[in-house]
């Protein structure tokens, strides 16, 4: 058992040092093309730190797993929102930007459809649907990027760092290294946060809805908290909405699409799949609190942060209580 949790958390700290690597290898070699920074954050940063989740959820699948896939991806969605947004909206709420918001939220909640036909209406996760989620994260690239290039003044300008001063092959090198240890860290996440699920007779669900959905957050966690340091509280709710969008489609779309599954059946609540009747309605509800009351007044609130917070403290009490 303290193998487990002692591999365990190795495996989250080598998938939070291989994205970082992976990330700065990735934006240093698009810059030496000459690649636009919007293009590069839309693509290579946001899918890198994406990998953690692509990760665990994809060799979940591949195991046999597909509660770890799933609740990995409805959980990070909930920890994003609910306590990393949180976390910047009660520290430092203000304006935002809504006309780079409203197509993220318009092709989240068109996602979260598309999700919940599969959970509520067929009750599994097929290799068609994958292949649909996926192609909904391509469009989504493309007309992220597109709109980006034309009108380059609603993005947020990006400080050059060290790692373009870097030579190309300790940039290749980076790039390498920062994959395999998010290989090795997932396989290390998964394997190991299994086993101490067994161990605590706690559904693997629960599991992957709190500790392995917090621990591959912890990027969008470092940005968001680096982006409060700088005073751009609103480029971090940006990265936490494009991460919830590629949690769906493009995390869920290669687990489903390389292993589908049935909608795993962990905790039961009111006689119902604990996931059915609370989780996703609970991703929905606190993307729901952070998009709308923003987009209507054009500017997030203190009060957000401080329920949203609330929400995601009384999920973790009533995912261990039940």
């Amino acid at each position: 058992m303290l193998t487990s949790v002692f591999l365990f958390t190795v495996g989250l700290v080598l998938l939070i040092k291989g994205g970082d690597w992976f990330v700065d290898g990735a934006t240093g070699i698009a810059r030496r093309f000459h690649l636009p920074d919007i293009v590069v954050g839309a693509t290579v940063v946001s899918i890198g730190t994406t990998l953690p989740e692509v990760m665990v959820s994809a060799t979940g699948a591949l195991n046999g797993q597909g509660s770890m896939a799933y609740g990995n991806a409805i959980g990070s969605i909930i920890c994003n929102t609910a306590l990393i947004a949180a976390i910047s909206v009660a520290a430092n709420p203000g304006p935002v930007n809504t006309a780079s918001m409203k197509m993220p939220v318009a092709f989240f909640f068109f996602s979260a459809a598309v999700y919940c036909v599969a959970a509520y209406g067929l009750g599994t996760f097929s290799r068609p649907l994958g292949l649909i989620l996926l192609a909904i994260f391509v469009v989504y690239m493309i007309l992220t990027v597109r709109h980006g290039l034309r009108h380059p003044e609603t993005a947020e300008a990006e400080e050059h760092t060290p790692e373009q001063e870097r030579s190309f092959p300790r940039l290749l090198a980076l790039l390498i290294v920062g994959a395999a240890l998010i290989a090795t860290g997932a396989n290390l996440l998964v394997d190991h946060g299994t086993i101490i699920a067994t161990e605590l007779g706690v559904p693997e669900t629960v599991i992957a809805l709190t500790f392995v959905a917090l621990g591959t957050s912890l990027p969008e966690l470092v940005t968001t908290i680096t982006s409060l340091r700088k005073g751009h509280a609103s480029l971090g709710i940006g990265n936490v909405i494009g991460a919830n969008i590629f949690n769906l489609v493009l995390v869920s779309g290669v687990a489903v699409t390389l292993a589908p599954f049935d909608v795993p059946v962990g905790n039961l609540l009111f006689g119902y799949n604990a996931s059915l009747v609370m989780d996703i309605p609970l991703m929905i509800l606190v993307m729901l609190l952070l998009t709308v009351p923003a987009l209507v007044s054009k500017k997030l609130h203190r009060w957000q942060g401080i329920t949203l917070l609330a929400i995601y403290a009384a999920f973790c009490v009533v995912q261990f209580a039940l």
